[in-house]
């Protein structure tokens, strides 16, 4: 399996009752700590309604956490660009790329939220088409083409061009995708990488083995190229030492956000209310249709690559940002464990080490000779020679790389006798 990449992914959902405040700022240290700990890249998204989802301007957001770290790319995720004039989007998506010195990803969709479409009066039925027309607007303004002047139903520029072209060459271009083909078919048509949000839902995961096959297909059609290093699969979990840790830690969080949020705001009611939050946690990562990793770092990493097999390969993971845990603590230690010992696990970065280790295990000649050296070299020096006689067992002080010599000495004395 090649090597994958790791992020993360802030909706945000936060749990109504916290002052905002302090969530906001709490999201910005996770930032920071996910840049110390070695993640590749961080994504937030834009929502207007809900009450659980308060980021309503991913850049501004974006633009502190790229103040607050130094290496760590950082994505929209998404603007919903039925919602903005694609001439101000492209200058913003500037700027940031500029202020996070070349960190920056632009994510795009249609909008999430049919609140949030109601809200400003635009049709939910035209929200797709509206992404893909601002998405060529935008790509040609990044591209700095010459002036040129567009005209439609719900925006128009004139004589366009960016005085400032981004600072990277080439700016990548993301969209998100859920279930349907819709998501991977825009992102083949204008060669966009794919943050797959439905990978965190039975129906997503069913459907994950035909989902690049659309983008390919859409890719073909367009006289595009599309590369499964630039599919991101977002997935949920919480990690901790052990299973019933993990339990214990994310239940009551999980059942929560499954009961007020996924289906008692989002579908009115309608769906699977848990009773208890054992069933909520046994439902969603223990069960045959499981949907979240609720474990060790192990249970991650087969999760992964039981993904990476089912969907054909794909280039990074995506840990989805949420309360579940009881504590910002527990929280934090759940994504310092998945850079300790996922990552490395799953990118082959111990391999070495335990070839290493198996190497000097299994073979011994080196070893043996060394710690006949040592002995030498005792036996020559009358007074080292009778302190190891005094040892009684043949043992003497010697450094952890002398333990063969330790047991030579030993068998020798022995041998003496």
């Amino acid at each position: 399996m090649p090597k994958l990449k790791f992020g993360a992914f802030l909706a945000p959902h936060h749990p109504i009752g916290e002052n905002p405040t302090l969530q906001l700022q709490s999201d910005l240290e996770l930032v920071t700590l996910l840049d110390r700990l070695g993640y590749d890249e961080f994504w937030c998204g834009e929502h207007h309604s809900t009450g659980w989802e308060v980021i309503a301007s991913p850049e501004m957001f974006l633009a502190a956490a790229a103040e607050r770290s130094s290496r760590i790319r950082l994505g929209t995720g998404v603007i919903s660009l039925p919602y903005h004039h694609p001439y101000m989007v492209a200058q913003r998506v500037v700027q940031l790329d500029h202020q996070s010195r070349g960190r920056f990803m632009f994510g795009s969709g249609p909008g999430a939220l049919p609140s949030d479409a109601h809200t400003i009066g635009v049709d939910p039925m035209l929200l797709r088409d509206r992404q893909d027309e601002a998405m060529t607007v935008i790509r040609r303004l990044l591209n700095g083409e010459e002036r040129f002047s567009y005209k439609c139903d719900w925006f128009e520029v004139n004589d366009a061009k960016l005085q400032l072209l981004p600072l990277q060459t080439d700016i990548e271009f993301a969209v998100a995708s859920m279930v349907s083909p819709s998501g991977m078919t825009l992102a083949g048509k204008h060669a966009a990488g794919v943050l797959s949000i439905g990978s965190m839902s039975t129906a997503g995961i069913q459907a994950l083995p035909l989902q690049w096959s659309f983008a390919e297909e859409s890719a073909a059609k367009h006289n595009q190229v599309v590369n499964r290093e630039n599919w991101r699969l977002v997935l949920s979990w919480h990690i901790a030492e052990t299973r019933q840790q993990a339990r214990e830690e994310a239940r009551d969080g999980l059942m929560r956000h499954n009961n007020e949020y996924t289906v008692g705001t989002l579908a009115a009611g309608q769906g699977t209310i848990y009773k208890t939050a054992d069933e909520a946690v046994d439902v969603t990562a223990f069960s045959d249709n499981s949907t979240s990793v609720i474990g060790t770092p192990d249970d991650l990493v087969k999760r992964i690559r039981e993904l990476f097999e089912l969907t054909g390969g794909f280039g990074t993971v995506i840990g989805f940002v949420h309360d579940w845990a009881n504590s910002r603590a527990t929280t934090q230690k759940s994504w310092d464990l998945v850079a300790r010992y996922v990552i490395p696990e799953v990118n082959g970065m111990l391999d070495g080490y335990r070839e290493s280790n198996r190497y000097v295990i299994e073979n011994r000649d080196t070893w043996n000779r060394a710690g006949m050296a040592i002995q030498s070299k005792i036996m020559e020096n009358k007074r080292a020679a009778a302190a190891l006689a005094e040892g009684g067992d043949g043992e003497v002080s010697l450094s952890p790389h002398a333990l063969a010599g330790k047991n030579l000495a030993g068998e020798n004395k022995t041998d003496k006798k």
